[in-house]
């Protein structure tokens, strides 16, 4: 049973879906609630907070507002009798609805606010229900929801006051003053305008979290992928070494059991490191964020790793080319795993005992080769595969490439290079 984001979690009942067209895609604040035919109220899972101390500030503006605004009016408006009453609450009433339903509440306030001017009552703050319906639609994503609603109350209130003025109360009046007509227009151009502003850094945001959280997810599975690079070269050497010695071991067991007591100290040693380094790798799991207590292996143990090699039967010669500099830590750590996976697949695939490592220091180059005389012998531990794709996942990291191939004496090559400066290419070594 998988468990749903917090962020995509549904709050409520079913909800109006929004349309491709209303604004040119899904608003990201509504989210589908659970198929119920009336929404749930209250705190607690698939419910939903209905927004009434707003609701309940805008029903007092408007009544009290409005009743102020009838003293200066009594000569042109009719006086608030309770229908007005009802229509002042009708509004802030839809507004319960408005972040659940924004359609209907915007639709539901702008008729609302239509029927009260044209029934010729006062002026004053009956608008204040669109205005707070609209800006919540246009927010949603709801741009044409809202324009048509803004654009009814417009040409209703036109109609109202210039064409059906004479059959409207309050009785024997003129047609209405343009200027309420251009003050109406204006602020409906500015709650728009408003609105789109409002949207368009709501949408930046949910944006740029969401790019947070891809950007988290990928520091994660760059981290499991680093740690199973790390699992993967430090068990397969190990295991292989292990591997040649226990079969050294059971064979020398009965003829000469001084030999196979070498090859078992053998074991014994490499299963120690290995589990040394398994630890260190799994310990950044259960402490993050504090420094590992060994350092971790660079190619200043090369030494190291050719004993270990040649505990499993390998002979490895080392070389250095050039001047060493210092490495990053990670660079470090990466040529040295590139190494060890070179000689583990020369000991699991490879019929050469000899292995030669050349590490040369160009101006800007890092150069690793690794090689064996061949021929390959297709013998080994079954499975595996990732070896050469880890090598160049480790090396394209820090900008640099792997190639690996047979070489035309039958031998097999594996050469790393590592940009340490400007990273332009220094020529092979021969």
């Amino acid at each position: 049973m998988t468990s749903t984001p917090p962020s995509s979690r549904p709050v409520g009942g079913a909800a109006e879906q929004p349309r491709a067209t209303d604004s040119g895609s899904a608003p990201a604040a509504e989210a589908p609630g659970p198929s119920r035919w009336w929404p749930r109220f209250g705190p607690g899972p698939g419910r939903w907070r209905l927004p009434w101390p707003s609701s309940l500030a805008v029903l007092v503006i408007q009544q009290v507002g409005s009743g102020f605004a009838a003293h200066n009016q009594r000569e042109t408006a009719v006086d608030l009798e309770p229908a007005a009453r009802l229509l002042l609450a009708l509004g802030p009433l839809l507004l319960l609805l408005r972040r659940r339903f924004p359609r209907t509440a915007v639709f539901g306030t702008s008729a609302v606010t239509l029927g009260y001017l044209a029934a010729g009552y006062p002026y004053g703050p009956v608008l204040l229900s669109v205005v707070v319906a609209g800006f919540g639609a246009l927010v949603a994503g709801y741009r044409y929801a809202t324009w048509g609603a803004l654009g009814m109350l417009l040409v209703g209130r036109l109609l109202a006051a210039h064409a059906f003025y004479r059959w409207l109360p309050p009785g024997e009046d003129g047609p209405g003053p343009w200027g309420t007509d251009l003050f109406m227009a204006v602020w409906m151009v500015a709650l728009c305008t408003a609105g789109e502003l409002a949207r368009v850094r709501v949408a930046e945001r949910a944006r740029r979290e969401r790019e947070e959280a891809e950007a988290a997810q990928r520091r994660a599975d760059e981290e499991r992928l680093r740690i199973a690079r790390e699992l993967h070269d430090v068990l397969a050497h190990s295991i292989s070494v292990i591997n040649v010695q226990a079969g050294v071991g059971l064979a020398l067991l009965d003829s000469d059991p001084e030999q196979a007591r070498t090859a078992l100290g053998t074991i014994k040693s490499a299963s120690r490191e290995a589990l040394g380094e398994v630890r260190q790798v799994l310990a950044t799991l259960r402490t993050p964020g504090e420094a590992p207590r060994a350092p971790a292996p660079g190619l200043d143990r090369l030494g190291e790793l050719a004993e270990q090699a040649a505990s499993a039967g390998l002979q490895v010669t080392t070389g250095t080319e050039g001047t060493p500099v210092p490495l990053a830590p990670g660079m470090d750590l990466a040529a040295f795993r590139v190494v060890q996976e070179a000689l583990t697949n020369v000991v699991r695939h490879s019929g050469s005992r000899a292995a030669r490592v050349r590490v040369r220091y160009g101006g800007d180059v890092l150069e690793l080769r690794v090689d064996d005389d061949g021929p390959a012998t297709g013998s080994g531990p079954a499975g595996g595969g990732n070896g050469l794709v880890g090598m160049r996942e480790r090396i394209a990291a820090f900008g640099g490439t792997v190639e690996a191939g047979a070489r035309a004496d039958g031998g097999f090559r594996v050469r790393a290079t590592l940009p340490l400066r400007s990273g332009e290419q220094q020529a092979p070594l021969q």
